[in-house]
């Protein structure tokens, strides 16, 4: 005789998932606005540093590794909150694109990998700005900022409301959710 056993069904197990994923898209939108602040924070650190700052002879001709570390050590003061932020930038992306993942959200996954290819690729480009004080490097890394801007703007647009309540104009409270 097979085991059998007796299947509970829970329905509030819909409204359960529901939830968790207009959460999940409810973070999606937190982390995407807060990486949008951190990037225009970044591009006016930039500009500081390209109109401003020096970059030390010493720095020059250093790779990636080594052109991220002097830039955290050294002066300017400009150069190194601009690589400190920088680097919080990656951690940030990867946390936007891991949320994306994580809402199953396939458009927020495409824009928040393209956003973090942007700043990855900024990152590089300011290695070899450092490393070799080329101005094209520098515009490489203003316009893969922009570029990064515009992916997670558009994960703001393409996820949709946050999910909760709301009150109409008569006072009335409802209950919606991310569809």
């Amino acid at each position: 005789m097979p085991n059998s056993k007796a299947m509970t069904i829970n329905p509030a197990a819909p409204h359960e998932q529901a939830a968790r994923l207009a959460r999940r898209r409810s973070a999606l939108r937190t982390n995407s606005a807060a990486i949008c602040v951190m990037l225009l924070v970044q591009y006016g650190l930039g500009m500081g540093v390209n109109l401003y700052a020096r970059i030390p002879a010493a720095d020059q001709g250093s790779g990636l590794a080594v052109a991220v570390g002097r830039a955290l050590t050294s002066q300017p003061a400009v150069l190194a909150a601009h690589a400190a932020v920088g680097l919080l930038m990656l951690v940030a992306g990867i946390s936007v694109l891991a949320r994306a993942i994580r809402a199953r959200h396939r458009k927020a996954i495409a824009t928040s990998a393209g956003g973090l290819a942007a700043i990855i690729a900024a990152a590089f480009s300011g290695a070899a700005f450092v490393s070799n004080g080329q101005d094209g490097a520098s515009m490489a890394m203003a316009v893969l900022t922009g570029l990064a801007l515009l992916c997670y703007l558009a994960n703001l647009l393409i996820v949709g409301p946050a999910a909760g309540r709301r009150v109409d104009r008569g006072g009335n409270r409802e209950e919606y959710s991310i569809e």
